[in-house]
Protein backbone atom coordinates (compact mmCIF):
# COMPACT_ATOMS: atom_id res chain seq x y z
CA UNK A 1 0.00 0.00 0.00
CA UNK A 2 1.60 3.30 -1.34
CA UNK A 3 2.19 5.60 1.88
CA UNK A 4 -0.17 8.87 2.11
CA UNK A 5 0.83 12.07 1.63
CA UNK A 6 -0.81 15.35 2.20
CA UNK A 7 0.16 18.53 -0.27
CA UNK A 8 0.09 21.95 1.43
CA UNK A 9 0.79 23.80 -1.86
CA UNK A 10 0.77 23.44 -5.78
CA UNK A 11 4.05 21.83 -7.84
CA UNK A 12 3.86 23.25 -11.41
CA UNK A 13 5.92 20.68 -12.99
CA UNK A 14 4.17 17.74 -14.82
CA UNK A 15 6.50 15.43 -14.22
CA UNK A 16 6.92 15.93 -10.46
CA UNK A 17 3.38 15.40 -10.16
CA UNK A 18 3.39 12.52 -12.10
CA UNK A 19 6.22 10.75 -9.92
CA UNK A 20 4.36 11.79 -6.93
CA UNK A 21 1.22 9.81 -7.76
CA UNK A 22 3.35 6.78 -8.84
CA UNK A 23 5.02 6.22 -5.23
CA UNK A 24 2.62 8.29 -3.06
CA UNK A 25 -1.04 8.21 -2.30
CA UNK A 26 -1.44 12.65 -2.88
CA UNK A 27 -4.59 14.48 -1.30
CA UNK A 28 -4.11 18.04 -1.67
CA UNK A 29 -5.51 19.68 0.87
CA UNK A 30 -5.24 23.00 -0.86
CA UNK A 31 -8.30 21.77 -3.10
CA UNK A 32 -10.39 20.70 -0.16
CA UNK A 33 -13.30 22.73 0.46
CA UNK A 34 -13.79 21.95 4.00
CA UNK A 35 -10.17 21.56 5.41
CA UNK A 36 -11.07 21.20 9.02
CA UNK A 37 -13.21 18.45 7.87
CA UNK A 38 -10.93 16.63 5.37
CA UNK A 39 -8.61 16.31 8.34
CA UNK A 40 -10.73 15.16 11.60
CA UNK A 41 -11.56 12.66 8.66
CA UNK A 42 -8.24 11.54 6.85
CA UNK A 43 -5.10 13.24 9.06
CA UNK A 44 -4.43 9.64 10.80
CA UNK A 45 -3.46 8.29 7.10
CA UNK A 46 -1.11 10.86 6.54
CA UNK A 47 3.00 10.01 6.81
CA UNK A 48 4.18 12.79 5.15
CA UNK A 49 3.79 16.16 4.10
CA UNK A 50 4.51 18.91 0.99
CA UNK A 51 4.62 22.03 1.63
CA UNK A 52 6.47 25.34 0.39
CA UNK A 53 8.90 27.42 2.19
CA UNK A 54 5.86 30.68 2.21
CA UNK A 55 3.14 28.54 3.14
CA UNK A 56 4.81 26.10 5.76
CA UNK A 57 2.88 24.23 8.33
CA UNK A 58 1.19 25.25 11.35
CA UNK A 59 1.42 23.40 14.51
CA UNK A 60 -2.54 23.09 14.75
CA UNK A 61 -2.71 21.35 11.09
CA UNK A 62 0.66 18.86 12.62
CA UNK A 63 -1.47 18.14 15.53
CA UNK A 64 -4.12 16.68 13.37
CA UNK A 65 -1.80 14.42 11.62
CA UNK A 66 -0.59 11.99 14.61
CA UNK A 67 1.33 9.57 12.23
CA UNK A 68 3.45 12.39 10.49
CA UNK A 69 6.77 11.35 9.82
CA UNK A 70 8.30 14.11 6.58
CA UNK A 71 7.57 17.30 6.35
CA UNK A 72 9.16 18.03 2.82
CA UNK A 73 9.31 21.54 2.17
CA UNK A 74 9.22 22.70 -1.36
CA UNK A 75 11.99 25.93 -0.70
CA UNK A 76 15.24 26.59 1.27
CA UNK A 77 12.74 28.55 4.45
CA UNK A 78 11.84 26.51 7.11
CA UNK A 79 10.18 29.83 9.42
CA UNK A 80 6.80 29.02 8.27
CA UNK A 81 7.63 25.59 10.17
CA UNK A 82 7.20 25.14 14.19
CA UNK A 83 10.45 23.56 13.86
CA UNK A 84 10.67 23.19 18.12
CA UNK A 85 7.51 21.61 17.43
CA UNK A 86 8.28 18.80 14.81
CA UNK A 87 11.07 18.18 16.78
CA UNK A 88 9.41 17.05 19.94
CA UNK A 89 7.19 14.85 17.62
CA UNK A 90 10.17 13.32 15.71
CA UNK A 91 8.72 14.56 12.51
CA UNK A 92 11.75 14.94 10.06
CA UNK A 93 12.14 18.33 8.23
CA UNK A 94 13.58 18.50 5.28
CA UNK A 95 14.54 21.46 2.44
CA UNK A 96 15.48 21.78 -1.29
CA UNK A 97 18.99 23.39 0.09
CA UNK A 98 21.13 24.41 -2.90
CA UNK A 99 18.75 23.92 -5.16
CA UNK A 100 17.55 27.56 -5.68
CA UNK A 101 21.19 29.23 -5.26
CA UNK A 102 21.80 30.55 -8.61
CA UNK A 103 18.53 31.02 -9.94
CA UNK A 104 17.98 33.44 -6.87
CA UNK A 105 21.20 34.83 -7.04
CA UNK A 106 21.00 35.71 -10.96
CA UNK A 107 17.35 37.52 -9.86
CA UNK A 108 19.00 39.48 -7.46
CA UNK A 109 21.27 41.19 -10.19
CA UNK A 110 18.79 40.99 -12.55
CA UNK A 111 16.21 43.68 -9.68
CA UNK A 112 19.85 45.64 -9.36
CA UNK A 113 20.36 46.05 -13.28
CA UNK A 114 16.46 46.67 -13.80
CA UNK A 115 16.26 49.27 -10.47
CA UNK A 116 19.35 51.30 -11.02
CA UNK A 117 18.85 51.15 -14.98
CA UNK A 118 15.28 52.08 -15.12
CA UNK A 119 14.51 48.80 -17.53
CA UNK A 120 11.03 48.61 -16.13
CA UNK A 121 10.30 52.62 -16.61
CA UNK A 122 12.07 52.28 -20.15
CA UNK A 123 9.49 49.60 -20.98
CA UNK A 124 6.60 51.25 -20.22
CA UNK A 125 7.44 54.01 -21.51
CA UNK A 126 8.07 52.28 -24.50
CA UNK A 127 4.37 50.27 -24.48
CA UNK A 128 2.72 53.32 -24.10
CA UNK A 129 3.82 54.95 -27.59
CA UNK A 130 6.03 57.77 -25.69
CA UNK A 131 9.06 57.24 -27.70
CA UNK A 132 7.08 58.15 -30.80
CA UNK A 133 5.90 61.05 -29.73
CA UNK A 134 8.87 62.15 -27.85
CA UNK A 135 11.16 65.25 -30.25
CA UNK A 136 13.93 64.02 -27.96
CA UNK A 137 13.87 60.35 -27.37
CA UNK A 138 15.76 60.52 -24.02
CA UNK A 139 14.66 63.62 -22.35
CA UNK A 140 11.30 62.18 -20.50
CA UNK A 141 13.56 59.75 -18.85
CA UNK A 142 15.92 60.62 -16.05
CA UNK A 143 19.70 59.47 -16.75
CA UNK A 144 20.17 55.89 -14.99
CA UNK A 145 23.00 54.82 -12.84
CA UNK A 146 25.76 52.59 -13.66
CA UNK A 147 25.87 49.28 -12.17
CA UNK A 148 29.27 48.29 -13.26
CA UNK A 149 31.81 49.22 -10.24
CA UNK A 150 28.97 49.73 -7.43
CA UNK A 151 29.76 49.27 -4.14
CA UNK A 152 27.61 46.17 -3.18
CA UNK A 153 26.83 45.57 0.24
CA UNK A 154 25.44 41.79 0.94
CA UNK A 155 22.88 40.59 4.18
CA UNK A 156 24.17 36.96 4.31
CA UNK A 157 26.76 35.82 3.62
CA UNK A 158 25.80 31.39 2.62
CA UNK A 159 25.14 30.26 -0.17
CA UNK A 160 23.00 32.76 -1.90
CA UNK A 161 25.23 35.64 -0.93
CA UNK A 162 27.97 34.18 -2.20
CA UNK A 163 26.44 33.60 -5.50
CA UNK A 164 25.90 37.19 -5.12
CA UNK A 165 28.79 38.27 -4.57
CA UNK A 166 30.52 36.22 -7.78
CA UNK A 167 27.96 37.66 -9.96
CA UNK A 168 28.54 41.59 -8.81
CA UNK A 169 32.16 40.87 -8.93
CA UNK A 170 31.87 39.92 -12.35
CA UNK A 171 30.75 43.35 -12.62
CA UNK A 172 34.10 45.16 -11.09
CA UNK A 173 31.36 45.55 -7.72
CA UNK A 174 33.63 45.51 -4.76
CA UNK A 175 31.97 43.42 -2.45
CA UNK A 176 31.52 43.64 1.63
CA UNK A 177 29.12 41.57 3.68
CA UNK A 178 27.37 41.44 7.05
CA UNK A 179 26.55 38.30 8.77
CA UNK A 180 26.78 36.49 12.56
CA UNK A 181 30.40 36.36 12.19
CA UNK A 182 33.12 36.60 9.54
CA UNK A 183 32.74 33.73 6.86
CA UNK A 184 35.97 32.22 4.77
CA UNK A 185 35.34 34.70 1.76
CA UNK A 186 37.46 37.07 -0.26
CA UNK A 187 35.31 39.75 0.84
CA UNK A 188 35.04 42.22 3.65
CA UNK A 189 33.29 42.06 6.32
CA UNK A 190 31.22 44.24 8.24
CA UNK A 191 29.78 43.38 11.56
CA UNK A 192 27.47 46.58 11.73
CA UNK A 193 24.40 46.69 9.33
CA UNK A 194 24.40 50.48 9.34
CA UNK A 195 27.65 50.74 8.54
CA UNK A 196 27.96 48.37 5.81
CA UNK A 197 24.44 50.23 4.31
CA UNK A 198 26.74 53.56 4.25
CA UNK A 199 29.70 52.09 2.40
CA UNK A 200 27.14 50.37 -0.28
CA UNK A 201 25.83 51.86 -3.45
CA UNK A 202 23.74 48.76 -3.26
CA UNK A 203 22.13 46.80 -0.36
CA UNK A 204 21.42 43.16 -1.10
CA UNK A 205 19.14 40.84 1.09
CA UNK A 206 20.04 37.20 1.07
CA UNK A 207 19.79 36.25 5.00
CA UNK A 208 17.75 33.79 6.75
CA UNK A 209 14.66 35.18 8.49
CA UNK A 210 14.33 31.90 10.96
CA UNK A 211 13.73 34.63 13.87
CA UNK A 212 11.65 37.09 11.90
CA UNK A 213 13.22 40.49 12.76
CA UNK A 214 13.15 43.36 10.84
CA UNK A 215 16.88 44.42 9.64
CA UNK A 216 15.88 46.89 7.24
CA UNK A 217 14.68 49.93 9.48
CA UNK A 218 14.57 53.38 8.89
CA UNK A 219 17.93 54.13 10.18
CA UNK A 220 19.83 51.36 7.84
CA UNK A 221 17.80 53.41 5.03
CA UNK A 222 18.91 56.30 6.09
CA UNK A 223 22.84 54.90 6.51
CA UNK A 224 22.18 53.53 3.10
CA UNK A 225 21.51 56.87 1.34
CA UNK A 226 19.90 58.93 -1.20
CA UNK A 227 22.36 57.37 -4.06
CA UNK A 228 21.52 53.68 -2.50
CA UNK A 229 19.15 50.94 -3.77
CA UNK A 230 17.81 48.15 -1.90
CA UNK A 231 17.41 44.40 -3.11
CA UNK A 232 15.62 41.96 -1.51
CA UNK A 233 15.33 38.34 -2.78
CA UNK A 234 15.50 37.23 1.40
CA UNK A 235 12.47 37.30 2.69
CA UNK A 236 9.61 40.13 3.06
CA UNK A 237 9.62 40.78 6.75
CA UNK A 238 13.12 41.15 6.89
CA UNK A 239 12.24 44.60 5.81
CA UNK A 240 10.36 47.01 7.35
CA UNK A 241 7.97 48.07 4.63
CA UNK A 242 6.22 51.22 6.59
CA UNK A 243 10.01 52.78 7.01
CA UNK A 244 10.71 51.72 3.56
CA UNK A 245 8.00 53.45 2.12
CA UNK A 246 8.76 56.87 4.12
CA UNK A 247 12.24 56.53 2.66
CA UNK A 248 11.34 56.38 -0.70
CA UNK A 249 8.99 59.29 -0.58
CA UNK A 250 11.50 61.24 1.36
CA UNK A 251 14.02 60.95 -1.47
CA UNK A 252 16.29 59.13 1.02
CA UNK A 253 17.16 56.25 -1.11
CA UNK A 254 17.29 56.20 -4.63
CA UNK A 255 15.09 52.88 -5.12
CA UNK A 256 14.14 49.37 -4.24
CA UNK A 257 13.81 46.09 -6.32
CA UNK A 258 11.59 43.64 -4.00
CA UNK A 259 11.08 40.15 -4.92
CA UNK A 260 9.27 39.22 -0.96
CA UNK A 261 6.85 40.79 1.09
CA UNK A 262 6.04 40.81 4.45
CA UNK A 263 1.88 40.06 4.09
CA UNK A 264 2.19 38.30 0.63
CA UNK A 265 0.20 38.49 -1.96
CA UNK A 266 -0.59 41.59 -0.53
CA UNK A 267 1.72 44.28 -1.19
CA UNK A 268 1.57 47.65 -0.53
CA UNK A 269 -0.25 49.10 -2.68
CA UNK A 270 2.15 52.97 -2.75
CA UNK A 271 4.87 50.91 -4.26
CA UNK A 272 2.87 50.32 -6.99
CA UNK A 273 3.04 54.02 -8.91
CA UNK A 274 6.60 54.34 -7.75
CA UNK A 275 9.09 54.67 -10.91
CA UNK A 276 12.06 54.11 -8.47
CA UNK A 277 10.80 50.25 -7.69
CA UNK A 278 10.47 47.40 -9.12
CA UNK A 279 8.38 44.49 -7.94
CA UNK A 280 8.33 40.99 -8.39
CA UNK A 281 6.07 38.19 -6.97
CA UNK A 282 8.04 35.82 -5.52
CA UNK A 283 9.43 34.13 -8.20
CA UNK A 284 12.88 33.99 -7.80
CA UNK A 285 13.12 30.42 -7.92
CA UNK A 286 10.33 30.21 -10.92
CA UNK A 287 11.94 28.72 -13.84
CA UNK A 288 11.60 25.29 -14.71
CA UNK A 289 15.16 23.60 -14.20
CA UNK A 290 15.40 25.06 -10.38
CA UNK A 291 11.45 23.71 -9.89
CA UNK A 292 12.58 20.51 -11.16
CA UNK A 293 15.05 20.01 -9.09
CA UNK A 294 13.87 21.09 -5.91
CA UNK A 295 10.46 18.55 -7.02
CA UNK A 296 13.08 15.93 -7.28
CA UNK A 297 14.79 16.82 -3.90
CA UNK A 298 10.99 16.51 -2.19
CA UNK A 299 10.40 13.08 -3.62
CA UNK A 300 13.26 11.90 -2.94
CA UNK A 301 13.13 13.16 1.09
CA UNK A 302 9.88 11.50 1.08
CA UNK A 303 11.60 8.02 -0.33
CA UNK A 304 13.83 8.00 2.20
CA UNK A 305 12.08 8.96 5.03
CA UNK A 306 9.48 6.29 4.48
CA UNK A 307 12.71 3.83 3.66
CA UNK A 308 14.41 4.32 7.19
CA UNK A 309 17.16 6.69 5.40
CA UNK A 310 18.61 10.06 6.38
CA UNK A 311 17.70 12.43 3.55
CA UNK A 312 19.14 14.91 1.73
CA UNK A 313 18.68 18.43 2.95
CA UNK A 314 17.97 17.50 6.43
CA UNK A 315 16.83 20.43 8.34
CA UNK A 316 16.35 18.64 11.44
Amino acid sequence: MKPEVLQLSAILIPQIRERLETLFTVHRLFEQSDKDAWLEANGARIRGVITGGHTGITQAVMARLPNLEVIAVNGVGTDAVDLAYARDRGISVTATIGALTEDVADLAIGLLIGVARGISTGDRFVRAGLWATSPTPLAPLPLARQVSGMRVGIVGMGRVGRAVAQRAAAFGCPISYTDLHAQDVPYSFEADLAQLAHNSDALILAAAADKGEALITRDVLKALGREGYLINIARGKLVDEPALLAALEAGEIAGAALDVFADEPRVPEALFAREDVVLQPHRASATVQTRTRMGEMVVASLVDVFAGRQPQGLVQ
